[in-house]
């Protein structure tokens, strides 16, 4: 019933859903560009037109009534973005030991501008060994869904240009406020010291 709503509320709404749906028991799907209010919905609408259960992570001042109980339902999981590597740890114990988990991450972080994205899912991903989707959404072709997949490798330079020719564009509702793809320097040298040890969960 809800996969049949979802996929009539984006064809009402003009939306062009890709159906292209992941083989993989657990994955990280990631969302960009994240410019506007709109992305949320859209993207819970995608996900549930799909037909996929998930999990997101959002503020945990999100999740304060009344809309809170209402997000736990439906995948969230609160985070205090003050705690330290908290979702990094809580996620790849969440892939361990789960027999199927479908993440969903927006590594802008913010609809605002920055020059980096969070590199959590990258972190996750690399450290729990599970694929990472791109998930997006394109508002001048009004068109949204998953693309391809791609398993972290020893390269992380190789990765984001992967990513980044995906996303090469894609735009957001406002494509001023998109945020650079790349990874702070200090973030990046922690990434190329693991990837250097290869003993390295």
């Amino acid at each position: 019933m809800l996969q049949a709503l979802s996929k009539s509320a984006l064809f009402l709404l003009g939306w062009h859903l890709e159906k292209n749906i992941p083989a993989e028991d657990k994955i990280i799907i990631i969302g960009a560009p994240h410019t506007s209010n709109w992305d949320f919905p859209l993207t819970l609408l995608a996900l549930s037109a799909l037909g996929l259960r998930f999990s997101w992570v959002g503020k945990h001042t999100l999740f304060k009534w009344p809309l809170g109980t209402l997000f736990k339902m439906i995948g969230g999981i609160p985070v205090n973005r003050k705690v330290r590597n908290g979702l990094i740890k809580e996620a790849v114990n969440s892939f361990a030991t789960k027999e199927r988990l479908i993440l969903t991450i927006a590594p802008e972080g913010t609809r605002a501008k920055q020059d980096h994205w969070k590199g959590g899912f990258y972190h996750i991903a690399l450290a729990a060994q599970v694929k990472v989707c791109f998930g997006f959404i394109d508002y001048p072709s009004k068109k949204l869904g998953l693309g391809p997949t791609l398993l972290p490798s020893n390269d992380i330079n190789r990765d984001f240009d992967q990513i980044r020719a995906f996303y090469q564009g894609i735009k957001g509702k406002h494509p001023q406020n998109e945020s650079t793809i790349c990874l702070r320097e200090k973030e990046l040298a922690l990434l190329q010291n693991k990837e250097s040890e290869p003993n390295l969960p």
